[in-house]
């Protein structure tokens, strides 16, 4: 039996001249928290457009729980759960409102939907508020809604697209402890973000950009397998000066801002050190720390992307 609930071959799509997603190739396993990271624009909410039988493909195909998106697309939708980015409230319903609508679109009968609406209830921290209109709840509560009415009809594939955007922190977490308990489930999870520090709860991970791949893999092996140079993290009295400054310095290979601190790529930790040491004192700017630090998932995409840059100038 085959344990790969998504397979993505060759997916195309143009509007106009404008190529959104650029024959892309991926697989995801049964089970799988699986990321799809990228800027705004990407293409990553044209592509899980695609996957959910919402947008035709120009070229290509994909199969998810083993349905085609262009030949079987309401057997695809039927069992599949999607969330948008809006949440896909009604927010003139009621709670209560809005979980008898979604059921009766995946065709579920009376009692079932009141048993499924005292789940959505009890995850969403709702009880109690059945009777509240949806656009007066606090955006975690209608994040959790939004995932439960998506979810009423038990599907075994999730596709959430920037799920957790505009929420507050504590929401974030909340929202991806219930992800993690749907995979423990068997539940196949695509879900699409730009916030990269959520890409480390992923199983695999999928970098996009201008519509194309240029990565992918768990975040343990993308960051050994992209970043193989030391990287320092720097705390300065004037960040932007000291960011000129090592600017095509021979012994930097690159360098960013992280707040307020900077990242740089050095082609040797020592040495990397000692030259920026040198380098902050002849200029006047006071060096507070530097250290040598684990690269995050953000120094990978931002190197990646530079890398990208490069290739297609």
């Amino acid at each position: 039996m085959s344990q790969i609930a998504i397979d993505v071959q060759n997916l195309t799509k143009h509007f106009g001249k404008f190529k959104a997603v650029d024959n892309i190739n991926f697989t995801v396993e049964k089970g799988e928290i699986f990321g799809f990271l990228g800027a705004n624009g990407a293409g990553k909410s044209t592509t899980i457009r695609m996957l959910c039988g919402i947008l035709e493909p120009t070229e290509g195909t994909a199969k998810v729980g083993g349905y085609d998106i262009n030949t079987q697309t309401e057997l695809v939708k039927l069992n599949i759960g999607y969330m948008s980015q809006k949440f896909s409230l009604y927010e003139d319903l009621t709670v209560e409102e809005n979980i008898s609508f979604f059921g009766g679109v995946y065709g579920l009968s009376a009692d079932r939907i009141r048993d499924r609406a005292k789940w959505v209830m009890e995850m969403a921290g709702l009880k109690g508020r059945e009777k509240s209109l949806t656009k007066t709840l606090a955006g975690g509560w209608k994040q959790r809604l939004a995932l439960g009415c998506a979810i009423l009809h038990e599907p075994k594939i999730v596709f959430l697209d920037e799920p957790t955007s505009g929420v507050d922190p504590i929401s974030r977490r909340v929202f991806w402890e219930l992800i993690n308990q749907l995979s423990e489930q068997g539940v196949t999870i695509l879900v699409t973000t730009h916030y990269l520090d959520e890409a480390e709860y992923c199983n695999d991970i999928i970098l996009i950009n201008a519509g194309k791949i240029i990565a992918n893999g768990s975040p343990k092996i993308l960051k050994s397998r992209q970043i193989t140079y030391p990287i320092l993290e720097v705390e300065a009295s004037d960040v932007v000066a000291a960011m000129e400054l090592l600017r095509n310095k021979p012994w930097v290979v690159e360098v960013s801002l992280f707040g307020t601190y900077i990242h740089a790529g050095v082609r040797k930790e020592e040495e990397g050190k000692i030259e920026i040491q040198k380098l902050f004192s002849d200029s006047g700017i006071k060096l507070k720390r530097i250290e040598r630090i684990v690269p995050s998932l953000e120094d990978v995409f931002l190197h990646l992307l530079e890398e990208d840059s490069k290739r297609t100038k």
